[in-house]
């Protein structure tokens, strides 16, 4: 949670005013050109209903005054031309808005996700109140600055229309100037008190709509589909999913009640004003003091004051709304990294000793409990380390210290010597292959899942190596090969059925769906090809064969074993028999090293080690095939 508090902290410092220039800046930035069009437009709108006003007066006096038709042509072609430019107005406006929206949307989802890409750690994408301001930000990011331009443009446009009518009016009636001026300072106040209050809803109501958007997710994936209706859980998801929409949907119903009985009274106060200068007006005509054309500028200048009174409060609403979800936006985007990274980083060496763990604690936050506690643990270059332990021991933890996801909130991790914190983040990652317990599977191609692992040794980072020869080896080695060779389009063919026509989903060819066993050996032909092309240093394996049957998982571990000849890997494994021909075994325990050394010693010992490997083994001592394969074919 330290990373959120130090993100709102910018947030408190920068003022609305900043926030408004830096989206009015990406504005200009992503459209200039087509902005430029729609400002110019935008400001000829705001004074036609002036002209209109003036051309409409003038027209009524002189017919009053029985001046001849040639007098009125003018005047008439006058109202004509304003009446066009109010028709065509509209239309051009909303199709310039639309091209400033997809060039600002554009450029605004580019700059949030090379912010996010720009994230060394994981500590953000596991607090939840950051993950509701990233959704604030997809959400606000490619429309708050475009409604941003609108409030300015609105704004001006109205102050040039009240600016136009009050200088007529006040010609009239001094008096009715101050009084409509007046009746629009509380619409203007009450607008941007509800515009704060809805921006507060919207923030409120996010992890409330984030728990309704889980339960819909349950309802409607594939993943949940079997559990779901084995368990009859349907409904009582349903019920979740609606309790938690319900509530959104209070929250913003007694917004909306608010809005209503505001701009209720601010009406009756609008009519309230418009009537009395309206009586004035009569009976001002009455006396004589204003003539046909003057009752119908006043009650024109009356009504375009009040009206652009109220549309500047409303764009001045709007913008302040758009301001502060903008700066859910604009807090991600300036947020950086999370993980100090030195300025000069330290080159990385090859590894040849050894990475060591020197007295390592963390947890995830001081309000967590510790997860590691004083570790200390070498893995040395060209050697196998298993780790091994219950659930919740902190094996998964250690793998990400070891990729720098974390920082250890305690001690050092040594690579050849060097910490890793004085290293490029990058640069650790591209020295280092791994499959994670919670492996990927991506709605890609069988070939593009594999050559997502060839990324980091490309010169391009946008585009995926295109050499089939290490991508068909990298299979072979994880055994998926020919699985994949014999799908309906080979290699090329999608491992997915969510992007296609409903005409195209009766046939397979369209996209193939695999097993849990093989898409685990998928991300192993990933790693496989990632570690060959790069020429990985430490190879880091995740339970790799927890979805795979008994004989999957005895020939990948056999394709593992020769793989670990000559290189550094760090294999972490419930199933005591895939490790027990490492060179070392390290067991953890509640976040501690409880013991370590190989396999033979460590039975040896009798400890934790030796009883959990027995425990496991019994059930297949009634078999000795079955266990030959638990092993690995070595007892």
């Amino acid at each position: 949670m330290t990373a959120l508090v130090t993100e709102q902290q910018p947030q408190k410092r920068s003022g609305a005013g900043r926030q408004a220039v830096a989206a009015f800046s990406l504005a200009v930035r992503a459209a200039p050109g087509t902005l430029a069009l729609y400002a110019a437009l935008a400001l000829i709108v705001g004074l036609l209903p002036v002209v209109v006003a003036w051309l409409t007066k003038l027209v009524l006096d002189r017919l009053a005054a029985g001046a001849d038709v040639g007098a009125l042509t003018g005047l008439g072609v006058g109202l004509a031309l304003a009446g066009l430019v109010t028709a065509v107005a509209p239309q051009v406006t909303r199709y310039l808005r639309a091209g400033i929206d997809r060039e600002v949307g554009m450029v605004a989802q580019d700059r949030l996700f090379t912010a996010v890409e720009g994230f060394v750690g994981l500590s953000r994408f596991e607090d939840p109140r950051f993950l509701d301001r990233l959704r604030l930000a997809q959400q606000s990011g490619g429309t708050a600055p475009t409604l941003v331009v609108d409030g300015v443009l609105g704004m001006t446009r109205a102050a040039l229309t009240i600016t136009g009518f009050l200088g007529s009016l006040i010609l009239l009636s001094p008096m009715m100037t101050v009084l409509v001026l007046a009746s629009g300072v509380p619409t203007l106040l009450a607008e941007i008190a509800l515009s704060r209050r809805r921006a507060r809803m919207f923030w409120d109501v996010g992890p409330v709509e984030r728990r309704e958007l889980f339960y819909g997710q349950l309802l409607s994936s594939v993943e949940a589909a079997k559990e779901v209706r084995l368990f009859g859980a349907g409904a009582f998801l349903r019920h979740r999913m609606l309790t938690e929409r319900r509530t959104a949907n209070a929250a913003k119903r007694a917004m909306d009640r608010r809005e209503v009985v505001v701009q209720a009274g601010l009406g009756v106060l609008a009519a309230v004003v418009s009537g009395g200068g309206l009586l004035w007006a009569v009976g001002a005509a009455r006396t004589g003091a204003l003539s046909v054309g003057g009752i119908t500028m006043f009650v024109a200048a009356v009504s375009g004051v009040q009206g652009a009174l109220a549309a500047l409060a409303g764009e001045v609403a709007r913008s302040h709304q758009a301001v502060l979800m903008f700066r859910h936006y604009a807090t991600v985007t300036t947020a950086g990294p999370e993980l100090p990274v030195p300025a000069a980083p330290r080159a990385l060496p090859e590894l040849r000793d050894a990475i060591e763990l020197r007295d390592v604690w963390f947890r995830y936050s001081e309000e967590h409990p510790w997860v590691l506690r004083g570790v200390s643990l070498r893995i040395p270059h060209d050697q196998a380390v298993a780790l091994v332990g219950l659930n919740g021991a902190g094996k998964s933890t250690l793998v990400k210290l070891l990729c720098r996801f974390y920082d250890p909130t305690r001690g050092a991790i040594l690579w050849d010597g060097v910490d890793l914190r004085d290293t490029d983040p990058v640069e650790l990652r591209r020295r280092i292959g791994a499959v994670f317990q919670d492996y990927m599977e991506y709605d890609l191609t069988a070939a593009d899942n594999i050559a997502l692992g060839g990324l980091g040794s490309s010169d391009n980072p946008d585009s995926l190596p295109d050499d089939r020869v290490p991508i068909q080896a990298a299979a072979k080695r994880a055994g998926i090969h020919h699985k994949l060779a014999g799908l309906p389009h080979g290699y090329d063919t999608l491992l997915s059925r969510m992007f296609f026509m409903e005409s195209d989903k009766d046939n397979p060819a369209t996209g193939v769906m695999l097993s849990g066993g093989q898409w685990q050996r998928l991300a192993l032909a990933r790693a496989f090809l990632r570690d060959e092309q790069g020429k990985r240093d430490l190879m880091i394996l995740d339970e790799p064969s927890a979805g795979l049957d008994a004989e999957a998982e005895h020939e990948i571990h056999a394709e593992l074993r020769r793989h670990r000849t000559g290189r550094t890997s760090l294999l972490i494994s419930h199933r005591l028999g895939a490790v027990r021909e490492a060179d070392l075994i390290v067991v953890l325990s509640e976040g501690c090293v409880a013991e370590r050394g190989d396999h033979a010693a460590l039975m040896a010992t009798g400890g934790e080690y030796a009883r959990l490997f027995t425990l496991q083994a019994t059930g297949y001592q009634d078999d000795p095939e079955a266990e030959s394969v638990f092993t690995g074919g070595n007892r």
